[in-house]
């Protein structure tokens, strides 16, 4: 169905694959933008549990895994909406369920839809009891679960997700990773620094302060250098997987890919 093209070196930098996280581009299909990333060459897709793969869809799950497969790509993790301790959350076991249909080893969950500045202790106790639940319920098949590095939620700033990850010291339970937004590098390092040991993926962008505030990814390739160094200090396998590009463009996707892979062959 697709054709695989293989990149003109090999992305190495301690272990690390490049892809894409699929939300970026919602509005392609999920055959259309196995394409992309093909084209791309990259290897992987984060795919999210909201269009591309609803939670519970074990068959579109399965369609998307042979696709993948057939296209050579690996389905580096599942981006679930499954807010922590939040009621209105999908069902936890439709959210596995569609994981483990799919391929990949790695569920991504939020904590919670609290910032840490308004989350009293009996919020962060229950979305630390809801981690223990889900945590179990995902090794009996074979999951991992990551919390989302986000604001509004517990991981929203250095000491809230620090506190949170070292109370959590469950075997399958890791951490994403993203520059918080509109914070000078220092900063960034710091965050990353103080989670180290928990990272599975990160999530790659170049933005300013909010949201639609975004830049190619050129324009911080020496702050994404001296980010994978300091992952390079762990020599495990992970993803860096770009996320909502400049404009929402494809152009803009291919030359942030070009980028990122200059950067790991680099490493």
């Amino acid at each position: 169905m697709w054709t695989v093209v293989t990149p003109p070196n090999k992305m190495d930098f301690g272990n690390i694959r490049s892809g894409l996280v699929s939300i970026s581009f919602r509005k392609l299909s999920a055959g259309d933008l196995i394409e992309e990333v093909v084209k791309a060459g990259q290897q992987g897709v984060e795919w999210g549990g909201d269009v591309h793969v609803p939670h519970g869809d074990t068959a579109k799950a399965e369609q998307v895994a042979r696709w993948m497969g057939d296209a050579g790509l690996e389905s580096a993790a599942y981006g679930s909406y499954y807010r922590l301790a939040e009621a209105d959350s999908p069902e936890i076991e439709a959210v596995l369920d569609a994981a483990e249909a799919l391929g990949t080893s790695t569920v991504r969950v939020w904590a919670g839809k609290k910032a840490s500045a308004d989350a009293d202790e009996a919020y962060r106790d229950a979305v630390k009891a809801d981690t223990r639940r889900i945590c179990s319920l995902a090794a009996k098949q074979n999951l991992r679960i990551a919390f989302e590095y986000h604001g509004n939620t517990l991981t929203d700033s250095i000491d809230s997700a620090g506190e949170l990850l070292n109370d959590l010291q469950i075997d399958n339970l890791d951490s994403l990773w993203q520059p918080p937004n509109g914070q000078p590098e220092e900063i960034c390092e710091k965050s990353l620094q103080a989670i180290l040991p928990r990272i599975s993926n990160v999530h790659v962008f170049h933005w300013g302060k909010g949201f639609m505030d975004r830049y190619a990814l050129a324009e911080g390739k020496t702050r994404w250098q001296r980010y994978f160094e300091l992952l390079q200090a762990e020599q495990k396998p992970r993803w860096a997987l770009m996320e909502f590009v400049k404009d929402d463009a494809l152009a803009q996707y291919h030359e942030d890919a070009k980028v990122l892979a200059e950067i790991l062959k680099k490493g």
